[in-house]
């Protein structure tokens, strides 16, 4: 497949990194200049977002797309990594737990929470990232972050084995494997999490993902669907193509931003984001 410019649904496998799935992708598109936006863990699979070519350059704004999961919890056991393929640190007997507890616990994890990143996660703190430092058997303080979870919904798959169902639809920088642990917490015990899928970012669905290795490539207009777009007529466009600052109203635009400029081919000219009361300058401009 040749170089060229876009977004790139793929559907992960679990086995892979998502820094595997940049380096198939490489090869695949036949250029070095891919990205993603949003790691997966590597049992995980489900969405991932590639950027390619000039695409690369709109990551930033698809990092922060809301996501959605599946997943299942298992209540009872701790591990060293929240999820499956760690090693079991503690065990509980939370046989007595009832579906209406655990729905209850789950319950207090919506909305805006605090959360603690894992030890094994991509966080930096001082300079290095937290599984590199895991890695090392060094567990170290993090400040928790707040998240937002939009929605959490659990159900019992089997309820005598502790093991239940998350549907999950979260802000960018929520951790699954945290939830379920902390819902574990929640219950006076302990849980983990095992088989995540990522089935939604944005409005990109796993429905619509590809394999890494059969891609198919999304324009860059295309890509940023997700947000409020503005289509303008060619003397306008070329002053957006020069990347000037303009007035909110001469360039229509209202509310918060960031805003899709299109030219009028439906062709992505530049991405425009508040500058100060009243108007807008470009964030990335896309050159014809």
């Amino acid at each position: 497949m040749s170089p060229s410019d876009g977004v790139a649904v793929i559907d992960k496998e679990a086995g892979w990194t998502s820094h595997d799935v940049v380096a198939k992708a490489r090869g695949v598109f036949g250029t070095r200049k891919v990205g993603h936006a949003g790691t997966l863990d590597p049992d995980a699979t489900g969405v991932l977002l590639l950027g390619v070519g000039r695409a690369t350059r709109l990551l930033r704004f698809l990092s922060p797309l809301t996501k959605q999961y599946l997943g299942e919890m298992v209540l009872g056991a701790e591990t060293s990594t929240l999820d499956a393929s760690g090693d079991v640190t503690a065990v509980y007997d939370m046989s007595q737990v009832t579906p209406e507890e655990v729905a209850d616990a789950a319950a207090g994890f919506v909305g805006e929470i605090m959360q603690v990143p894992p030890m094994v996660s991509a966080v930096r703190v001082g300079g290095r990232r937290l599984h590199e430092l895991a890695r090392e058997g060094l567990e170290v303080e993090r400040e928790p972050r707040k998240v937002l979870v939009h929605e959490l919904a659990v159900a019992p798959l089997d309820a005598g084995a502790g093991v239940y169902r998350m549907e999950v639809r979260c802000s960018s920088g929520t951790y699954i494997r945290s939830l379920a642990a902390d819902i574990g917490s929640a219950l006076g015990g302990g849980g983990h999490l095992r088989a995540l899928r990522r089935v939604a970012i944005g409005s990109f669905s796993v429905e619509q993902a590809r394999p890494v290795d059969a891609p198919e490539l999304l324009s860059m207009a295309d890509a940023l669907r997700d947000y409020p777009s503005v289509s303008v007529a060619d003397a306008l466009g070329r002053r957006v193509g020069d990347g000037q600052v303009l007035d909110a109203d001469e360039l229509a635009v209202v509310g918060e931003g960031p805003w899709v400029v299109l030219g009028p081919q439906g062709q992505l000219l530049a991405v425009y984001e508040t500058h100060r009361p009243g108007v807008v300058k470009p964030a990335v401009v896309i050159p014809g």
